[in-house]
Parts: structure tokens; C-alpha cells; sequence
């Protein structure tokens, strides 16, 4: 078997990971960009609607990438916008019941992409994996 890159390695396994989560999230009607945004905002708790330019900080996109994105789950009924009532300029993004099962079903989506990905691991692999890919993580925070 060819040696590969650990760079390519980690590549190659996250195209993987993705194209299973994708797999996963057709049947919802969500793509990974809608089931992004309901993550932010299903975590940013119910009382806590975010406004349309930190939505886009959060998932570090320009606000008017979002937009497409926002019409789409609004038009779903997962996501409603309202008017700041702090800042009448502003726009709040409120996610729904509806989101919010919808964000709960594609975190399953993408833990069970994960699982299937990783099932050829032992449990003690796979722990030793998510350490190893903590710590390279953590350089970054």
C-alpha cells in the first residue's frame, strides 16, 4: 500500500466524513450550510436569538451569503426573522420548534456519518484519535 501524506490522510478522511453527513442531511432537505446555521443558532439557546451579521461571524461567512441561506430555512418554517428590538436596523434570526428538531436530526445525521467512518476502529482507537486530533486542535484556540 502507497504511504501517504498524514496531511492527505486527514484530507482524504474528512472528504469522507463529509460526503456521508451529506448523504445523510438530503433526506432532511438540509444542506451542510442550513444545518450549520440551525447548530449556531439551536446552541445559542432558545431566549437567544442572533442577529443576521453574528450568524455570519459565527459560521465566518459574509452576511450576504447567509441571506440565501436564511430565506431557505425560513421559507421551511425552521427559522423566522424579526425586527431587533434593540436596534430597528437590526435583524434578529429565531430558530423554530421545527429548527430546532430539524438541528437535532442533523447532529444525529453527522454523528452517524462519524460512526460508520470509524466503526472499523476499536473503542480505544477511536479515543485515542479524538485525543490526538484535541490536541492539534487546541493549537488553534
Amino acid at each position: 500500500m502507497e504511504e501517504r501524506e498524514l496531511a492527505e490522510l486527514v484530507h482524504l478522511v474528512g472528504k469522507r466524513l463529509r460526503q456521508g453527513y451529506v448523504r445523510r442531511l438530503v433526506p432532511l432537505g438540509l444542506s451542510p450550510s442550513q444545518a450549520r446555521a440551525l447548530r449556531v443558532l439551536a446552541d445559542a439557546g432558545p431566549e437567544r436569538p442572533l442577529r443576521m451579521v453574528r450568524l455570519a461571524e459565527e459560521l465566518r461567512i459574509v452576511p450576504r451569503s447567509l441571506t440565501p441561506v436564511v430565506d431557505a430555512l425560513e421559507e421551511a418554517g425552521l427559522v423566522r426573522r424579526q425586527t431587533d428590538p434593540g436596534n430597528r436596523r437590526s435583524t434578529l434570526v429565531v430558530i423554530t420548534p421545527e429548527g430546532r428538531a430539524a438541528a437535532d436530526r442533523a447532529r444525529d445525521a453527522r454523528r452517524e456519518a462519524g460512526e460508520d467512518l470509524f466503526a472499523g476502529l476499536s473503542e480505544e482507537q477511536r479515543e485515542q484519535l479524538r485525543e490526538l486530533l484535541s490536541v492539534v486542535d487546541a493549537q488553534f484556540r
